[in-house]
């Protein structure tokens, strides 16, 4: 099982790369869209501004728009997971890989952002991705922005307003919050993936 985790500069990827070791993934760090070559899946993780998804270009989004059509799981994390959709209105000419619908937008109301520490996950719906995850499950946030509750959507927390927390179409998914922090419930999301790859 070889999992691509995608390095475009945007974050530490150790403590991705030790949760995916930790349940016996072969994880592989990919540079370059060649690198995602023999994947069972990708994860693209992610934190900080919407603008470090710049780098992830054309050759970047056709490698990795053929895997998802050859069945390849796809897994977004935190800025990762934002960057699936059609964009944020952090970067507003910037233009997201769209395979989800929506656009981020920046948390707001009476509440302190960014928004970081421990928050519950409302279960939207059946999905392979939370397959495991009881509702009500707490999970490890920190960001600013957050995608729109949609048909895409499989989980909602609350802070401020109401946001997907974990969206998920077919084999493509993410996750505002870090399964890598997340402790018992961020290692059943990862073990979720590894299973969904397994299956081809």
């Amino acid at each position: 099982m070889i999992v691509a985790l995608v390095d475009y500069g945007a974050g530490n990827l150790a403590s991705v790369r030790k949760a995916l070791a930790h349940l016996g993934a072969a994880v592989r760090d990919a540079s370059a869209p060649g690198d995602l070559d023999g994947a069972d899946a990708v994860l693209v993780p992610g934190v900080g501004h919407f603008g470090a998804t710049a780098a992830l270009g054309r050759s970047w989004r056709s490698e990795i728009r053929a895997l998802v059509a050859r069945g390849v799981p796809l897994v977004g994390i935190c800025l990762g997971m934002q960057w699936l959709l059609d964009g944020s209105d952090e970067a507003p000419d910037l233009e997201g890989l769209g395979l989800l619908t929506g656009r981020a937008a920046r948390l707001a109301g009476a509440v302190k952002v960014p928004h970081v520490g421990w928050n519950a996950l409302a279960i939207a719906r059946p999905s392979w991705l939370l397959a495991g995850v009881p509702d009500g499950a707490q999970a490890y946030f920190t960001h600013s922005y957050a995608a729109p509750v949609t048909a895409d959507c499989a989980a909602e927390t609350t802070h401020g307003r109401t946001f997907a927390s974990a969206v998920e179409r077919e084999g493509v998914a993410g996750v505002q919050f870090h399964p890598e922090k997340s402790g018992e419930v961020g290692l059943r999301v990862l073990r979720n993936v590894l299973d969904r790859a397994a299956k081809g």
